[in-house]
């Protein structure tokens, strides 16, 4: 089944064309490193995938729905450059809310889970203005896989992630493509990248320059479709 299919999608800002016809899939069960440098177009193609942009022109379908559709955006989870998560609020009522806004069966059940699988139990009552920046980088990544999502989006998620939190956004990752879980990442760190993407998309200045399964020569070479696009 494909989870991801986007279609001839263009995206303009002004005149200038962010996105330049992008047709690529991603298949259930699998995990999609979107690379490129800075202004290639990685973050504008992945709000459009999770519906928080339109395109200019094409479409995109998520498990064959319109990704603005209610159901369609309860089975997503959203990492992006934010936390997303309210400061005045503990940790444990921040997860609760969410729960109750994906309509959980127990909401409190699934929040003290993942409170517990990102170290976070023993400061569930703290108010989230007064954790580190770690603490609350754990707690942005409970928000984003609290509902069990079938499709994760993930914008740059290892950048400026302390040691402990990279450990534990690998561990869940990988967890989650255990279980079925569909992954979509932009990132700049290949290495943390390639030791969970199947496929591999390279945008260069909001052009498609390769889509496929994950080059054998990466594992040795992280760089290698960077080395082989020289002007990507």
């Amino acid at each position: 089944m494909t989870a991801v299919d986007v279609a001839g999608v263009w995206k303009y800002y002004g005149d200038f064309p962010a996105l330049r016809d992008i047709s690529l899939a991603a298949e259930a069960h699998t995990c999609l490193a979107l690379l490129g440098r800075n202004g290639a177009g990685k973050t504008t193609l992945l709000r459009i995938v999770a519906g928080f942009q339109r395109a200019g022109r094409g479409q995109v379908r998520l498990f064959g729905r319109d990704p603005r559709d209610l159901a369609t955006r309860r089975r997503i989870g959203v990492l992006g450059h934010g936390i997303a998560v309210y400061d005045e609020l503990s940790a444990l009522e921040n997860l609760i809310l969410f729960g109750q806004l994906y309509e959980l069966e127990d909401p409190r059940r699934a929040a003290e889970e993942w409170l517990e699988r990102t170290g976070l139990s023993r400061v569930r009552h703290g108010l989230v203005r007064e954790f580190s920046r770690g603490m609350r980088q754990r707690l942005a990544i409970a928000r984003v896989f609290l509902h069990h999502p079938d499709l994760l989006l993930l914008d740059e998620p290892f950048t400026a992630l302390d040691d402990r939190a990279v450990a534990v956004l690998q561990r869940v990752l990988q967890d989650g493509l255990a279980r079925g879980c569909t992954i979509v990442m932009s990132t700049h760190q290949i290495r943390e990248a390639m030791e969970l993407a199947t496929h591999v998309v390279l945008l260069d200045r909001g052009r498609l320059r390769h889509a496929g399964a994950r080059p054998p020569e990466m594992l040795a070479d992280p760089g290698w479709l960077y080395s082989r696009y020289p002007d990507a």
